[in-house]
């Protein structure tokens, strides 16, 4: 499984170029695109050795996969753009071919995820959830955002640019809440920045060029509510006598709050404790 890059072609690692040259054959979501890939790293392979294994014909070609790995063939998997099997196609693929009793080697490297959260400036600590695409449909996509509301954890999503408006005016409910627009990464037109989840719709607005290209977003965690008096009080009493860390911890325990919006607070309220 091959990382490749999600833009900026400089961005693939040496071990998969090293890979992509030695492997007898390459799975790919597109041989047509993968082929002008290779060749931009001065890869030449026939089309015989590119096989095509994409969303609708995952299962059947995994099939051909495994043939091929019986007969003691080296086979790479490389989706469009990133690290497969992640919101492209290979899940699938993998699952059957360790099904099959076959070793599947990870070659990490570029994730448009992980990507756009090193640039979100995010204080709390760990815990993402990846919702990926959000449904098409008007009814279903605002069942998915009210869904997505009741969890503290920052949430990374994927847009496409016909569809980015009506997700921004989706996800405008969320008010306050602080969302990492990450545009075009790795290219030349690349563009982050955060705004409130309400501004959104008027973000996009701005200027017809932010309707273009593709589209991570990273809904930031929840903070703790300013009147979620329990919560804090028990926080409170829990940081005179333990670590930072702990006390977090244990008040999320007590309580049933969210850990990283806890330890958040008492970040807070550490930083006002010594500014007295």
């Amino acid at each position: 499984m091959v990382a490749t890059p999600i833009g900026n072609l400089a961005d693939i690692t040496l071990r998969a170029l090293h890979v992509l040259g030695l492997v007898d054959a390459v799975a790919c979501e597109d041989t047509r695109h993968t082929q002008q890939l290779l060749r931009a790293y001065g890869i030449d392979r026939p089309g015989a050795q590119l096989l095509a294994v994409h969303q609708h014909n995952e299962a059947e070609a995994a099939q051909g996969v495994i043939e091929r790995l019986q007969q003691g063939l080296r086979i790479a998997y490389v989706s469009d753009a990133g690290t497969p099997a992640i919101s492209d196609p290979g899940a699938r693929l993998v699952a059957a071919v360790r099904a099959a009793g076959h070793a599947v080697m990870p070659l990490p490297g570029a994730s448009s995820v992980t990507t756009a959260l090193s640039a979100a400036g995010m204080t709390q600590e760990g815990g993402f959830v990846f919702s990926g695409f959000l449904p098409s449909k008007a009814t279903e996509r605002t069942a998915a955002v009210q869904t997505l509301a009741a969890e503290a954890r920052a949430i990374v999503l994927l847009e496409a640019p016909h569809r980015i408006e009506a997700l921004a005016a989706a996800l405008a409910v969320l008010g306050e809440r602080p969302v990492t627009l990450g545009r075009e990464l790795t290219k030349q037109f690349e563009e982050i920045d955060t705004v409130p989840a309400h501004a959104l719709p008027a973000w996009f607005a701005a200027s017809p060029q932010r309707l273009r290209g593709e589209f991570v977003l990273v809904i930031h965690g929840a903070p703790v509510a300013e009147d979620a008096g329990d919560d804090l009080r028990i926080l409170k009493l829990l940081l005179a006598e333990l670590p930072l860390k702990t006390a977090a911890r244990l008040a999320a325990d007590i309580t049933g709050g969210s850990k990283n919006a806890l330890y958040d607070a008492a970040l807070l309220l550490k930083k006002a404790a010594d500014s007295h």
